[in-house]
């Protein structure tokens, strides 16, 4: 069984509309948020140095979103994180939220591609990256969820 990565986060004031839910653009910059701590923490590539030193970023290149419950102020959510697709510098993520008690509030599926940040070209993933990413592959048809259909790295995927 390949490795979830999980992280909670509180709904904050920021987060909600008028009508006390979340405004869901907010939900993107918690599911960046996500993406940023799973670079740092299990990857071993921050942001930091890889837009850095690394010279290079990771672009998303579609996105897909399912809503199926609205989450409310002051609620902790959990994100999880899965892999569905690796290629050699693309790959594809779902990451679904849920609310306290366990229930799908969000599922989201993005493709993201490494790029050399000068050239915003296509670069592969670094072998180690590359590797910590496959500890968190779900096994085909295991991760489901909506489909991150749209523009691929050179590797086709």
């Amino acid at each position: 069984m390949s490795e979830v990565f999980a992280g909670t986060r509180r709904v904050r004031f920021k987060d909600c509309d008028a009508a006390g839910i979340v405004f869901f653009p907010r939900y993107f910059e918690m599911l960046n948020d996500l993406v940023e701590d799973w670079f740092r923490e299990a990857l071993g590539w921050p942001f930091g140095e890889m837009h850095g030193a690394g010279g290079a970023g990771v672009p998303t290149a579609a996105l897909s979103c399912r809503f199926m419950a609205p989450s409310r102020l002051g609620e902790v959510l959990t994100r999880e994180l899965r892999v569905t697709h690796l290629g050699r510098s693309s790959f594809s993520l779902l990451v679904r939220f849920r609310g306290p008690a366990g229930d799908a509030r969000l599922e989201i599926a993005q493709r993201l591609v490494c790029v050399d940040a000068g050239r915003l070209a296509p670069r592969a993933l670094p072998p180690a990256v590359h590797a910590a990413m496959a500890r968190f592959l779900a096994p085909p048809g295991e991760a489901g969820g909506v489909p991150a259909d749209g523009p691929r790295g050179e590797d086709g995927g």
